[in-house]
């Protein structure tokens, strides 16, 4: 299952397929008892997904069978034992994808010539995503992380491993010789080659970055390095061939710290735009200006949905989840349509913003 959005991958998935390119998103549970249900609810909804693609006329039947066995593919490479708030599926002639998300989505079938990303674009703005490298003298590794977890990425030919006869990484940390490592030229031109493979991973998604090592690892990086001496360092070693919980716990106070920083910079904003009569306030009023393309800064608690449908006019109203003309994922769409018209999108804890029901915006104007 996929986890991490790149520019580059929004940009594929978000190309014209042959009709149709299916959509199917669901809800699913971290924890017991509630994940009880998501094998039983994620049948039933592919199984509407098919059902969907028999009853429409527009389908070749050749093209039919195509897709549906795509999706039959994508239902057993589902791993409910690690599925997080949501899951979608995308499947459309030779071709199907399974994507894990850490926010919920709403239970739905699309069948279009594109498929559905909003969701996975929300998705990504709130995971806050970031890379930890993690540095040795032998041995590079890169991890993605979100909100609460890390795991292990190949972008840009990750991990990278030197080899070397006689090179013995553990036998010279128990001699206390490391330091000397350090002043090697190879190791020297490994760690430059492994601060230029950052550097292409940061072009193609650009995030904060933190990097573990020794204290001589992360002093000899900073000097043969470009890149990664801008990022916050983190001396913890041992961390290359680590465990993603070990590496999640070495840099999550950095984490937290950042995302208080975050808060409060959001909140000074919102603050003064307030005075500034550029602040707008609540998913209708948030609504009207993100579709105007206003919107400079979004806010977004991190746990806010709200179920609306049209109401006839500009406005949106409260509506019932399972409605018919109900959009259930709203607060989705608007952060998908504020990135597209380059808004900064943050997400911030529960609470933060105080009387602006949920959502608040700084206009452009």
């Amino acid at each position: 299952m996929e986890h991490a959005l790149s520019p580059t991958t929004l940009s594929e998935l978000r190309r014209p397929r042959p009709y149709p390119a299916v959509s199917v998103l669901t809800p699913t549970h971290r924890r017991e008892p509630e994940n009880a249900q998501d094998r039983v609810r994620l049948r039933n909804v592919v199984a509407e997904a098919k059902r969907q693609l028999e009853t429409d006329p527009a389908i070749p039947r050749e093209r039919r069978l195509d897709v549906a066995q795509h999706l039959d593919q994508a239902l057993a490479e589902v791993d409910l034992a690690h599925t997080e708030d949501g899951l979608v599926i995308f499947a459309a002639p030779g071709e199907h994808q399974v994507w894990s998300l850490a926010r919920p989505v709403p239970e739905r079938v699309v069948l279009a010539d594109t498929f559905l990303t909003r969701n996975l674009v929300s998705a990504q703005a709130a995971e806050r995503p970031f890379w930890v490298l993690s540095v040795s003298a032998d041995h590079v590794t890169l991890w993605s992380g979100g909100v609460d977890r890390v795991t292990e990425d190949h972008t840009g030919g990750f991990p990278l491993t030197r080899t070397r006869e006689n090179f013995d990484a553990e036998r010279q940390e128990r001699i206390g010789d490391l330091p000397s490592t350090f002043r090697d030229e190879a190791t020297r031109q490994f760690l430059r080659e492994a601060d230029t493979a950052m550097s292409t991973v940061l072009r193609e998604a650009d995030r904060p970055l933190y990097v573990t090592g020794d204290k001589a690892a992360l002093s000899l990086l900073d000097e043969v390095g470009s890149v990664t001496k801008k990022a916050a360092h983190v001396p913890h070693g041992g961390l290359a061939h680590g465990t993603p919980d070990t590496v999640w716990q070495a840099v999550q106070p950095l984490v937290a710290a950042e995302t208080r920083r975050n808060t409060d910079s959001v909140t000074r904003e919102l603050e003064s735009a307030r005075g500034h009569r550029a602040f707008a306030a609540g998913v209708d009023e948030v609504w009207q200006n993100a579709r105007e393309a206003r919107v400079r800064l979004l806010a977004v608690e991190e746990n806010y949905r709200v179920t609306v449908r049209d109401g006839g006019g500009d406005h949106l109203i409260p509506a019932v989840s399972g409605d018919l003309d109900a959009r259930e994922d709203i607060v989705d769409e608007i952060v998908e349509q504020c990135l597209e018209t380059g808004a900064d999108v943050r997400f911030v804890p529960d609470g933060a913003l105080g009387d602006a029901d949920g959502i608040a915006g700084v206009l452009r104007y």
